[in-house]
């Protein structure tokens, strides 16, 4: 995510000049810098007002809230640009998009994870039981007769990577689990834009939901066709029932 950082006016201490330089000898109260150091706490006191407002929320539905209901065009329907560049930016730069503390306060769904999930996340990356323990400070075995994915972890965006060798094997399945926060409603899926070599399909492509806390799970497959090592490709996929809004970003790789 991105949040504001540039030109922000805050506290600053005494120990240092505005310019942090030893030969600064002027001290103030408050300087303007720009940086991650000035985004970083914006989306920090946004965390702790979304804990507030909802105190059985886990971090990782905080984060879900923060990043599902993020924007990535303005108001007049443009897109973000890259100052670097001043081009249109991309997920590589913008993540999920860009803050919306109003809408993150009620997302209608998130996409919530236990510390089991992680643990089962460690045996997808192929950890020993050694380091899981060591990590998790109690005892647990990757169950043998399960198929872990690093690709079900159920986070809130999608990374693919595809093999650019021609004939090499392009079909990527990922499945996640939505839970309701919101009012009963039904969601329908869409993906946009259409992405150059990649087919994407969802199954289903309607949630219904009709309580609280209610789960509902679904499958997103990418079909790529054989591109360049170094081609990106990018897309997002959003499920809505015309109240709520609930989007994801996408990032396609061919390495």
């Amino acid at each position: 995510m991105i949040a504001p950082g540039v030109n922000i006016l805050a506290g600053w201490s005494g120990a240092v000049g505005p310019t942090g330089l030893a030969t600064d000898t002027r001290r103030v109260d408050f300087n303007i810098i720009s940086g991650t150091s000035m985004s970083c706490p914006h989306v920090s006191g946004l965390a702790g007002l979304l804990k507030a407002a909802h105190p059985d929320w886990s971090p990782a539905a905080i984060r879900s809230a923060l990043m599902t209901t993020a924007y990535t065009e303005y108001k007049n329907k443009q897109k973000m640009q890259d100052i670097a560049t001043g081009k249109p930016s991309t997920p590589f730069d913008h993540g999920a998009g860009h803050v919306d503390p109003v809408s993150a306060l009620n997302p209608g769904l998130v996409y919530d994870l236990t510390a089991e999930d992680y643990l089962g996340f460690l045996c997808a990356l192929n950890y020993t039981e050694f380091q899981i323990r060591s990590l998790a400070r109690r005892n647990f075995s990757c169950d043998a007769s399960k198929r872990y994915r690093v690709t079900d972890l159920n986070y809130p965006s999608f990374a693919v990577n595809f093999d650019s060798v021609m004939g090499g094997s392009n079909v990527v399945k990922h499945t996640r689990t939505l839970t309701n926060v919101g009012s009963p409603g039904t969601y329908k899926v869409s993906v946009s834009p259409e992405t150059p070599g990649v087919k994407i399909s969802v199954e289903p492509q309607t949630l219904s939901f009709s309580q609280a806390n209610e789960k509902k799970s679904y499958t997103v497959t990418f079909s790529g066709s054989s591109q360049p090592t170094g081609t990106n490709v990018f897309a997002r996929l959003e499920w809505s029932d015309g109240k709520y809004t609930v989007g994801s970003p996408i990032a396609i790789s061919w390495t």
